[in-house]
């Protein structure tokens, strides 16, 4: 079984030959990014190590698009579109939005939440149990819908 590092090397090499800029690009970045996560933690990184930098490059180019769509530049916007769209093949298939819901009424009922001060009770567990298939954003959203203003 090859690891996510090894595929992404592949699927470098496969989109060098297809001569398909975007995702040679956005493939070269990932690595380089995967490597210098490396080069932090001295240490080479498992699978889920590398998901979270791609986890990390997916927000920064949702960052970017907001960034680039207050400034009228929409070119820059479907550029980081289409990098989003490389990158979330390589990412564990996303939960739906029914299903952090559920777990989210789970766990508030577990620990006894009551109200928006008691949102850090509920946090942990929700991110810990949904890690690299939900953003962590959306979570608290649902989190903080539930328990109130």
């Amino acid at each position: 079984m090859t690891t996510l590092k090894e595929r992404l090397q592949s699927e470098l090499g496969d989109a060098m030959r297809a001569r398909d800029e975007t995702r040679k690009s956005t493939l070269r970045m990932l690595i380089a990014a995967i490597k210098n996560a490396e080069i932090e933690a001295r240490a080479p990184l498992d699978d889920s190590g590398v998901v979270t930098v791609i986890q990390k490059q997916v927000k920064q180019r949702r960052e970017s698009i907001l960034e680039f769509s207050k400034g009228d530049r929409q070119d820059l916007v479907d550029k980081e579109q289409a990098e989003i769209e490389v990158l979330q093949v390589y990412l564990p298939e996303q939960a739906s939005r029914e299903e952090i819901e559920a777990a989210a009424r789970k766990v508030i009922a577990e620990t006894g939440a009551a109200g928006p001060r008691d949102i850090g009770k509920v946090m942990p567990a929700l991110s810990k149990q949904f890690l690299g298939r939900a953003d962590g954003r959306v979570i608290s959203e649902i989190v903080r819908a539930l328990l109130g203003p």
